[in-house]
């Protein structure tokens, strides 16, 4: 009996007549698609050549059509999200590249959704947003490559930055903080002359160093404390440079050149956000006048930001007064960008370009 109804049930399973799985890319799909293909452009990227979906299309093969049309989907797809250039000189680490963008698109179009997939790949962030305004209206032609070069460098960033991080434009002399995905505060910044330029990369905030020590770099040595110190040993002393564990190290006081605060961000690049002595420099329009660290105006103000919920402005000017070294940790860490975009916004929301002081818009 059993042996019957089994194989009563591969017959009908064999004769029913079974509809062929539809294709994965039906005609609405197509449609959208070829809609972003020509759509492009309007993000400053060029548009995809399609002549191998076309010639498919004509012959009607589905297979062949869903294989064109996942190889031109995908390719813009990696264009919205990583971009097309090289980025000479950019080193914020960028984890986009482990998407799994064929599993993604597979999902948009199982669930209808491949419009809200292409339109999700985008730079999120806030500037970005105005960058592709302007654009859209921009006539000249070397102001449309000015805000298409900064398009393409926001597509070099992590797609999804966190709630709350420092962002640091060097070509703008400015730091803002975010929180919970605002802004929160905005500062002028020093960065580095066009012989030291301040380098583009990420590092992680995890605290705030009051009364800072400050290790000074074997090219300042060279440059110019080294000399100091051996022609003039008296006057080295009066501006609190020692010798100490085999290098030369400058004590905390007011002449100190990370002034009173320096954030606590390790990074191959000895470079970090930090108070200066010389705060008259704030009054430049251009300020590119370090070795390539951030002097950042009201430092204590941003260390109060970072420190939100561990200490308060006024502990934080005590400490200060005290005149101790402290290092104290942020509640929790943050990530901080150390950018260059030569258009964009300004921290008070007006749009602007800004000087390209080092000379590297020409190599996107």
């Amino acid at each position: 009996m059993k042996r019957g109804l089994l194989a009563l049930s591969v017959w009908l399973l064999a004769s029913a007549q079974v509809p062929p799985p539809a294709p994965a890319w039906n005609a609405a799909a197509l449609a959208q698609l070829r809609h972003w293909v020509d759509a492009a452009p309007e993000d400053a990227l060029p548009r995809p050549d399609t002549a191998a979906l076309d010639r498919v299309a004509a012959g009607g093969n589905a297979a062949a059509i869903d294989q064109a049309a996942d190889t031109l989907a995908l390719r813009l797809a990696r264009m919205h999200l990583l971009g097309t250039g090289a980025r000479t000189g950019w080193k914020i680490a960028d984890g986009d590249t482990a998407i799994d963008l064929p599993a993604v698109l597979r999902q948009a179009l199982a669930a209808g959704t491949l419009e809200p997939f292409l339109a999700g790949l985008r730079p999120q962030h806030p500037d970005y947003t105005a960058l592709r305004a302007a654009y859209a209206v921009e006539r000249d032609p070397a102001r449309r490559a000015d805000l298409a070069r900064n398009m393409e460098r926001w597509r070099w960033m992590p797609h999804r930055l966190a709630d709350d991080y420092v962002l640091v434009n060097a070509a703008s002399f400015e730091a803002r903080l975010w929180r919970g995905g605002r802004q929160a505060g905005v500062w002028p910044v020093i960065v580095g002359k066009t012989r030291t330029p301040t380098p583009v990369f990420a590092a992680t905030i995890t605290g705030v160093t009051l009364n800072p020590w400050w290790d000074v770099p074997g090219s300042i040595v060279r440059e110019s404390v080294g000399a100091l110190m051996r022609r003039s040993p008296a006057t080295a002393r009066a501006r609190g440079y020692v010798w100490s564990g085999g290098r030369i190290r400058q004590r905390p006081g007011p002449g100190n050149s990370l002034g009173q605060m320096k954030l606590v961000m390790p990074n191959p690049y000895g470079v970090y956000l930090h108070d200066t002595p010389n705060r008259d420099l704030f009054g430049r329009e251009v300020r590119a006048f370090s070795h390539g660290c951030v002097r950042v105006g009201d430092a204590l103000g941003l260390a109060a930001a970072v420190l939100d919920g561990v200490r308060t402005r006024a502990q934080i000017d005590a400490l200060v007064a005290a005149g101790d070294t402290v290092s104290i940790d942020a509640a929790r860490s943050m990530p901080v960008y150390i950018t260059y975009f030569t258009a964009g916004l300004r921290g008070d929301g007006s749009f602007a370009h800004f000087p390209d002081i080092y000379r590297r818009d020409a190599k996107v």
